[in-house]
């Protein structure tokens, strides 16, 4: 993979495409990056204590390496 972390990049697929971003981890073995602040979905958090609520967090998913390339 010619992608490492702190690259700055740019989709080219996908519900994203055309944003740029930097990558923040690298995942040589499944050929995924994660980029900062794109590809973002809906994670629920449970309450860790009794008198706790529960929450809902933005989280950033794996985008698979060939659906992006470096900004120039």
């Amino acid at each position: 993979m010619k992608l490492k972390k702190g690259d700055n990049v740019i989709i080219i697929t996908g519900k994203d495409k055309g944003k740029k971003g930097k990558i923040v981890k690298v995942f040589p073995s499944d050929n995924k990056v994660i980029v900062e602040g794109l590809n973002m979905m809906k994670r629920s958090q449970r309450p860790r204590r009794t008198n706790e609520k529960g929450s809902i967090k933005n989280v950033e998913m794996p985008i698979h390496a060939s659906n992006v390339k470096k900004a120039v």
